[in-house]
């Protein structure tokens, strides 16, 4: 199986605690419609059944991705940018 992109599994780990929290808040449809969709792909990224196992999964992706996986491909011209 193939390591999928840091940034790609930070997404989906943003969108679940989203979804999740949202949940907690009140109950919609849409959120509940959300967590499942996110809960699936994480699952199908990471090669695992359950939710839980997926998020270990994530956890271990982004640890062993070092902290260059997270900056933008070219930092200074992000960080040149958002000076102007």
């Amino acid at each position: 199986m193939l390591m999928p992109e840091p940034r790609y599994v930070r997404n989906l780990l943003a969108r679940y605690a989203s979804a999740r929290i949202a949940l907690a808040e009140k109950y919609e449809p849409k959120w509940q419609r959300e967590l499942d969709d996110v809960s699936y792909t994480l699952c199908v990224v990471t090669g695992t059944r359950l939710v839980a196992d997926a998020l270990a999964a994530a956890d271990d992706i982004l640890a062993g991705a070092g902290p260059c996986a997270t900056k933008p491909r070219d930092a200074l011209a992000s960080q040149t940018a958002l000076a102007a």
